[in-house]
């Protein structure tokens, strides 16, 4: 590992999903499921889950910028839920599955608008693009202990047959250069 590890919090439905692909991307250290965005200190599963705090569901991406880019963690991202619909991700509806990137710093939150304009541009997408870009400050709670690794723990779950490992399917079609060795 390097010096240098840099951390995304981003947020595209449900955090079992992005944490499943992400912790097979070369150059990402560690992902970390959690809660941001919202009101309420330390929030539980529950409370998220009712929407009445405000969070989003994300994950914690620490990667080493020189394995890899903030802006290709982005296109992962991008390419592994639907940037376009407003508060929900397939059957996952409410304000906890927003599409959402939370910044660390100002250069992180350039490149993420830079992305975005630049998929609007090139009509990637049917729909309009409706993530949000914000800062973190601060607002970041992990989530129960037994959120993390959770597609690896239960494979054969329902929503993790039918909703995870298609994402994580994607990701290692689409960025098959991107794949840890294992």
């Amino acid at each position: 590992m390097s010096q240098t590890v840099e951390t995304a919090t981003l947020g595209g439905g449900c955090f079992w999903c992005l944490e499943a692909v992400y912790l097979r991307v070369d150059g990402v250290e560690a992902v970390e499921s959690g809660y941001a965005g919202g009101q309420v200190d330390n929030p539980s599963y529950e409370q998220v889950c009712d929407g009445e705090t405000g969070h989003a569901e994300v994950v914690n991406v620490q990667f080493d910028p020189a394995k890899i880019g903030f802006r290709e963690i982005l296109d992962i991202f991008f390419a592994i839920h639907d940037p376009t619909t407003l508060n929900r991700q397939g059957n996952d509806v409410g304000t906890q599955y927003r599409s959402v990137i939370f910044t660390h710093s100002e250069a992180q939150r350039e490149t993420a608008e830079q992305a975005i304009r630049e998929l609007a541009a090139e009509g990637v997408y049917d729909g309009k693009i409706v993530t949000q870009v914000l800062p973190l400050d601060g607002n970041y709670y992990p989530a129960e202990a037994y959120h993390q690794d959770y597609f690896a723990q239960h494979p054969n779950q329902g929503y993790c047959s039918f909703v995870v490992a298609p994402k994580v399917a994607k990701f290692r079609q689409k960025f098959a250069h991107r794949l840890k060795r294992e």
